[in-house]
C-alpha cells in the first residue's frame, strides 16, 4: 500500500522534479514544469468544484493504449474518469498499488516529461543499434 508520502519521497529522487501543494491540498509533481503526477480532483456534485481526493493520483503515461492496458490489468488499482478522455494519464488507487509498482509508474512518467539531456544524464547515451 502505497500513501501520499511515498509519492513526495519517490518523486524527490528524480532529478529537477518540484512538488508543490495549492492552497485546495491538491498536490503537483513536475519535472521542469511538466506534470508528472497530482492529487486526483473529483467532482462529487454536479457543477460543483472539483474536490482532491489524496488517497488518488493522476499520474502520466505514454498514451491511450498504455493506460487502457493498465485499466484491463488491474482495475482495482487503475481507473479513469471522462474527463482525462483522450489525455495520457491514469488514476491510481494508492491503497491498492505496492511502494516498488509506485516507484515503476513514478519514473516512467519522469521518463515521458524529462527533457532529453535529463535522460542522459541520467542514462548515459543511448546506444544505436
Amino acid at each position: 500500500m502505497a500513501t501520499e508520502d511515498d509519492v513526495r519521497r519517490i518523486v524527490a529522487t528524480l532529478p529537477e522534479t518540484s512538488i508543490d501543494v495549492n492552497p485546495s491540498g491538491q498536490m503537483f509533481a513536475a519535472v521542469r514544469k511538466k506534470s508528472i503526477c497530482w492529487t486526483w480532483l473529483e467532482r462529487t456534485e454536479p457543477k460543483r468544484r472539483r474536490v482532491p481526493q489524496p488517497e488518488v493520483l493522476g499520474v502520466r503515461v505514454t498514451g491511450e493504449e498504455e493506460k487502457q492496458e493498465l485499466i484491463a490489468a488491474d482495475p482495482e488499482k487503475f481507473f479513469t474518469e471522462d474527463h482525462y478522455n483522450g489525455f495520457p494519464a491514469i488514476l491510481v488507487r494508492l491503497a491498492a498499488v505496492g511502494v516498488d509498482e509506485l516507484t515503476e509508474l513514478l519514473n516512467d512518467a519522469w521518463r515521458i516529461q524529462a527533457p532529453k539531456r535529463l535522460l542522459t544524464e541520467r542514462d548515459g547515451p543511448k546506444s544505436t543499434p
